[in-house]
């Protein structure tokens, strides 16, 4: 049996995954290793809980104190679990710290498969975006969700043949846990109605770790409390949480809730029924198109255009007055009927069958193709 290992490291990566690693448990010799880059339990266990993924066959427990610690230990404990497991193939997801395992993978002639690949915001303040072209360049296979991914690819020189259109897996993902997530009752646990609040997410490191940059999301934070006259409720990334308590003088605002990060059934419950979500998270294109909530992305560039294509996301920065502009259109956008867009790629029902089946046609071909002998030795 063809022998798969998935590796994540972070909360989107699990999300995203949660319906292929499902499929392949079922389909395929399946190991799921856990790098370890987000090891707060809000990071990370409780989405393994609300998504009813089985616990990881390795968690690598990289140490996150440096950048440099992250990076190195990532490829010297990626190569000790390749090494002992022997896997056809890697399957790897997106754009984070945790993905520089493909290195290792392509260095001992075992397949890599990347998910997500072919995103590109074009702004080199985004870390995530030399990832992204490290880890496309050096997958053996680029599954990617939209053709506008497809054509970046295209134009980087990357094969044809090497290149799958998957959709996102975030239809999926949402239609599988659709029951439970209405049946949350995290709105009224926590004192709110539908419609009376606001919902924020940021912890891109371009927004928070520069400390003018964080004082003007705070801004923007305590402008749309003040013009609305809502709460304004904060799911609070522990790196947010750490930029805050290194301000001077910082105090939470009156009427803003800085709370700990939510759980995956729970944060999509408050973001179906906030007034409006702003988020710098890479979901909120897809989650606010799928779903159909107001939603406004607090970045300067992104990496998934064809959101802003169909008109389901507005794209603000982090100045105050853009910000409340974009959220009054995006409110009388959604009270007005048949006005919905959903980009095509967001549409995909079944990217999990799709992922399983590419890895199962294509990774006993690898070689051939690539006229590469595999360094694993007999298994």
């Amino acid at each position: 049996m063809t022998k798969v290992m998935t590796i994540v490291g972070t909360r989107p990566e699990i999300i995203r995954l949660s319906r292929v690693i499902a499929t392949l448990d079922r389909t395929m010799d399946h190991v799921l290793v856990h790098t370890g880059q987000n090891y707060d339990y809000a990071l990370n266990q409780v989405f393994f809980d609300d998504l009813e993924l089985r616990a990881p066959d390795h968690y690598l427990d990289v140490d996150t104190s440096s950048l440099g610690h992250v990076l190195g230990e990532t490829l010297i404990k990626t190569e000790e679990v390749l090494r002992a497991e022997r896997p056809d193939a890697v399957l790897i997801l997106g754009d984070t710290n945790s993905c520089i395992a493909a290195l290792m993978a392509k260095r001992m002639h075992i397949p890599v498969y990347h998910m997500e690949a072919g995103n590109r915001c074009f702004d080199e303040n985004v870390p995530e975006e030399t990832n992204r072209r490290l880890v496309d360049h050096v997958a053996d296979f680029n599954l990617v969700y939209t053709e506008h991914a497809r054509r970046n690819l295209l134009a980087e020189g990357l094969q044809p043949r090497r290149i799958l259109l998957t959709g996102s897996p975030m239809r999926e993902v949402l239609d599988h846990y659709r029951p439970r997530i209405e049946a949350s009752d995290v709105v009224a646990r926590l004192g709110l109605h539908d419609g009376g609040y606001f919902l924020v997410s940021a912890h891109r490191e371009e927004n928070v770790d520069d400390p003018e940059r964080i004082r003007m999301l705070l801004e923007c934070i305590v402008d749309v409390r003040d013009h609305w006259k809502l709460p304004v409720l904060v799911s609070t990334h522990p790196r947010t949480r750490k930029r805050l308590e290194n301000l001077a003088e910082w105090d939470a605002p009156e009427g803003v809730d800085f709370h700990e990060p939510f759980g995956f059934l729970d944060y999509v419950k408050l973001q179906t029924n906030a007034a409006c979500v702003l988020s710098d998270s890479g979901t909120i294109s897809e989650e606010s198109a799928i779903l159909g909530f107001p939603a406004v992305t607090l970045r300067e560039s992104i990496e998934r255009p064809e959101a802003l294509d169909a008109g389901s996301i507005v794209m603000t920065g982090l100045s105050s007055a853009d910000v409340r502009h974009a959220i009054q259109l995006q409110m009388e956008v959604a009270r007005q009927p048949n006005t919905h867009q959903i980009p095509f790629e967001y549409a995909v029902e079944d990217c999990a069958h799709r992922t399983s089946m590419w890895i199962l046609s294509t990774c006993a071909r690898h070689g051939t193709w690539s006229g590469l002998r595999s360094a694993r030795g007999p298994k």
